[in-house]
């Protein structure tokens, strides 16, 4: 890497970092006339649902939950981009356990609608779109242990569109909500729930789908890249 290249990224980073601490000391120094559980609840009614975190993360913050998906689908398509697998749904790289594969059989329905109940649950009691798609993901992990193969973690559409489907609806609910003339992200407020439920059902699918793909390409041990003859 160049001394020109090192200095431009010095300066980048200097002037970031100064504007991220100005930020945070104007924050700090801005006077907050009621505090901010206060203002959750007197205005929760509005939101469209029950639960202060999820009205705050989809309805009055829903902007940085916008910019949080995007960030992990990022993560999650780099991730993928650098792993050392010839294919994220490669059968020589599968656990087969027939004890767990049956086991399986009984499990997977449960966790689906385990899943399916904390997302839903998410509007008026802890739960949501991250929960479920932890749950799925961690369900699809013990499938994949258990040999149970995963075409739709092959490179195409199910892939493709599996990481960005949250991110997709959300964002266009975002610009429909803009060229609506309504503020940006401001839903109307007689589908304001269904609303919300549709965006979080799409951030569950891509939730799972990125931490499954980032669990399929963690990096090779080295001994098995060894083995395997992959090493350069």
């Amino acid at each position: 890497m160049g001394r020109l290249t090192l200095v431009t990224a010095g300066m980048v980073f200097s002037g970031v970092f100064a504007g991220l601490a100005w930020a945070v000391w104007t924050i700090a120094e801005a006077p907050v006339p009621v505090s901010l559980p206060t203002l959750v609840s007197e205005n929760l009614q509005a939101a469209g649902v029950e639960h202060p975190v999820t009205a705050v993360l989809l309805n009055f913050r829903s902007y940085d939950t916008l910019l949080e998906i995007a960030v992990l689908v990022i993560a999650g398509i780099a991730g993928i981009s650098m792993s050392r697998t010839r294919s994220l749904e490669d059968p020589g790289l599968r656990t087969s356990d027939s004890l767990l594969y049956a086991l399986e059989r009984w499990f997977f329905p449960v966790m689906m609608l385990f899943a399916g109940y904390l997302l839903w649950a998410g509007s008026d009691r802890p739960g949501g779109a991250f929960q479920a798609g932890s749950v799925l993901a961690a369900t699809a992990v013990l499938m994949r242990l258990g040999g149970v193969p995963m075409d739709f973690l092959r490179p195409g559409v199910m892939l493709r569109l599996g990481l960005t489907v949250g991110f997709s609806v959300f964002l266009v609910v975002a610009l429909a909500s803009a060229l609506d003339g309504d503020v940006f992200l401001q839903y109307p407020e007689v589908i304001t729930k269904p609303l919300i439920v549709l965006i979080e059902t799409g951030l569950t699918l891509s939730i799972a789908m990125v931490l499954l793909a980032l669990f399929v390409a963690a990096p090779i041990d080295p001994a098995e890249e060894q083995e395997e003859g992959w090493a350069e």
